[in-house]
């Protein structure tokens, strides 16, 4: 199992119950998934360099998790497709 960091930026105008609904439905995948989460940590409203969707910020979090290399691009398409996700992106640790 490798260890990642998985940052992900949530749409600005989700409120503030769905955002906390979409963090804990990633934890809940990492480890249902035979993974685990390490640390959460909520960065907040940046703002984009770019527009995104049209969209000029975005609610950054990111997730320190260990988690088995074959579900990693199985929760990426997920990622890709839930409403109220804009931009994600998982990155190896060095052991």
């Amino acid at each position: 199992m490798n260890k990642y960091e998985l940052m992900f930026i949530i749409a600005s105008d989700v409120s503030e119950e769905k955002r906390e609904e979409l963090i804990a439905k990633q934890k809940a995948y990492v480890e249902q998934h035979k993974g685990t989460v390490e640390g959460i940590e909520k960065i907040g409203m940046k703002k984009f360099a770019y527009p995104i969707n049209f969209k000029t910020e975005g609610f950054y979090v990111l997730m320190n998790i260990a988690f088995p290399t074959q579900e990693v691009d199985a929760m990426n398409k997920l990622m890709t497709i839930t409403d109220g996700i804009v931009r994600q992106m998982f990155v190896k640790k060095e052991a």
